[in-house]
């Protein structure tokens, strides 16, 4: 996967000293798109997240995995005829958008670069490697799938780190220049388009049989644990985000619930309501149309698809006179795709003009020896200076 600087250098490099460009690493989850490789993927996800929150040994993650995979594969065969995610090819949309967003501004100073969590070729190790190939030095972190990124963007740093510490020369690191953009909960203009997609929504299908008050609105986030080992996880900037879109709308549609899109794992405690229960919830104060929005995923995956898919249908089974509308994330949207470009511009502006790093790796070590003789240090009263 890992090109050669020919094949990927678009410009001469005469015309652009090396540091005055940036690599963007945009960084989602990536999902399998054949079963085989699903046990795999589970195995990584449960490396990387439940690590974080539960109780769970480490030695038993591949059989776990295995496990999940087989009644993953229940699900997929008899129920969706071996779904194939529509996520990557949704996520490349979004990549190449918000490339030609920000080469306008930029010109080929900038290129968009995707990573996946969990998948293969597109590994940030595989795509560092790339970018360094490439002859970037500057590089702007952008996880974009979900909007509670301060946990889920976590693991994106954990294994951008990883793969950084992996490819250190001992004297001077590659990296010039690093900036990060951890999540896009509060964004105004993101709010915006949320509140203006469901109104759009409830005017084409829902206004002209239900009255304002008898329209629920779930607006779906990714679940998050209540404890995450002290990891910070999410539930924060969630919680705010629906707050905002709700606040967008409450005035109009009086019935609106957060629903959390839970994975319920054994032994945690997940965030509630649940979307299953928001709904039902909703159909007790006499909503008699739903809409299901997920506000805190930007790209479609199999929880907004499928988990929101069984919920809805378990719904009907009880409630089939209620009307399900079960809304995309925004996806590709011209206009979030627009405002995601945006968001960056500040950061790459900066990169682009401040000092290059200049990092050392093996300095790291004498700093260790260093540190160690004040520790006994204590006699002149500093503890007084605590703030």
């Amino acid at each position: 996967m890992v090109a050669t600087p020919e094949k990927l250098e678009q410009s001469p490099s005469l015309s652009n000293p090396p540091s005055d460009r940036v690599a963007v690493l945009l960084m989602g989850y990536g999902e399998v798109e054949s079963y085989e490789d699903f046990a795999n993927y589970n195995e990584q996800a449960l490396n990387l997240l439940t690590a974080k929150f539960a109780p769970v040994p480490t030695w038993i993650y591949p059989s776990l995995a295995k496990l999940l995979a087989m009644f993953d594969l229940h699900e997929w065969q008899h129920q969706h005829g071996n779904f194939i995610s529509p996520h990557n090819a949704i996520f490349e949309k979004q990549r190449a958008g918000i490339e030609q967003h920000l080469q306008e501004k930029w010109g080929e100073r900038v290129r968009v670069f995707k990573a996946f969590n969990f998948c293969a070729p597109f590994l940030p190790k595989q795509v560092l490697a790339e970018i360094q190939a490439a002859g970037f030095d500057k590089i702007l972190i952008y996880p974009l799938l979900v909007v509670d990124s301060i946990f889920t963007s976590g693991i994106a740093v954990e294994q951008v780190n990883k793969a950084l510490a992996d490819r250190a020369n001992d004297s001077e690191h590659w990296v010039k220049g690093l900036r990060y953009i951890p999540s896009f909960y509060d964004r105004p203009d993101y709010l915006d388009l949320l509140a203006r997609l469901v109104e759009e929504k409830v005017a084409e299908e829902l206004a002209v049989a239900h009255l304002p008050s008898q329209i629920g609105i779930v607006l779906m986030n990714h679940g998050c644990p209540h404890k995450a080992k002290g990891f910070t996880s999410g539930i924060d900037e969630s919680q705010k985000l629906y707050d905002q879109v709700r606040e967008r709308l409450i005035n109009r549609y009086p019935l609106i619930s957060v629903g959390w899109l839970n994975h319920q794992t054994p032994l945690i405690e997940w965030t509630q309501p649940n979307v299953e229960l928001a709904a039902r919830n909703l159909i007790d104060l006499g909503a008699t149309a739903l809409v299901f929005m997920p506000i805190g995923f930007a790209t479609e995956n199999h929880e907004t698809l499928l988990d929101v898919d069984h919920i809805i249908h378990a719904l009907q089974r009880k409630h089939p006179e209620v009307n399900y509308v079960q809304m995309p994330c925004v996806n590709d949207h011209p206009e979030f795709l627009q405002m995601a470009a945006a968001w960056a511009n500040e950061h790459i502006g900066a990169l682009l003009s401040e000092q290059a790093l200049s990092v050392n790796p093996a300095l790291a070590a004498h700093h260790h020896e260093h540190h160690h003789h004040h520790h006994h240090d204590h006699s002149h009263g500093h503890h007084h200076s605590h703030h």
